[in-house]
């Protein structure tokens, strides 16, 4: 993934189907396994949590597969303090 250009989605979990309107599109995350860390801080440390993450991943063997998300457990609605945001990253795994 190139830190210049890259596609994203954004996801928001829903009870029942979606339909397509316009830009907005059904979508779901892979099943199975992943590798999951949670970043405590501003989003702007977000790149440098991902390449620790990446690191210790890679550090310790594991294979991982396309993709990545994040889910944003607390953030600014959260209350003005960014050193209590919290932020989940998950990695697939392919083994």
């Amino acid at each position: 993934m190139s830190p210049d250009v890259f596609d994203f989605e954004v996801g928001v979990p829903v009870r029942s189907g979606v339909k397509p309107v316009g830009r907005v599109k059904a979508g779901k995350l892979p099943g199975g396994r992943a590798l999951r860390a949670i970043y405590s801080g501003p989003y702007e440390g977000l790149g440098a949590a991902w390449g620790e993450f990446c690191g210790w991943v890679k550090e310790r063997g594991h294979k991982t597969g396309p993709g990545l998300w994040e889910c944003y457990l607390a953030g600014p609605e959260s209350g003005p303090d960014p050193a209590k945001w919290r932020t989940e990253l998950n990695l697939p795994l392919t083994e």
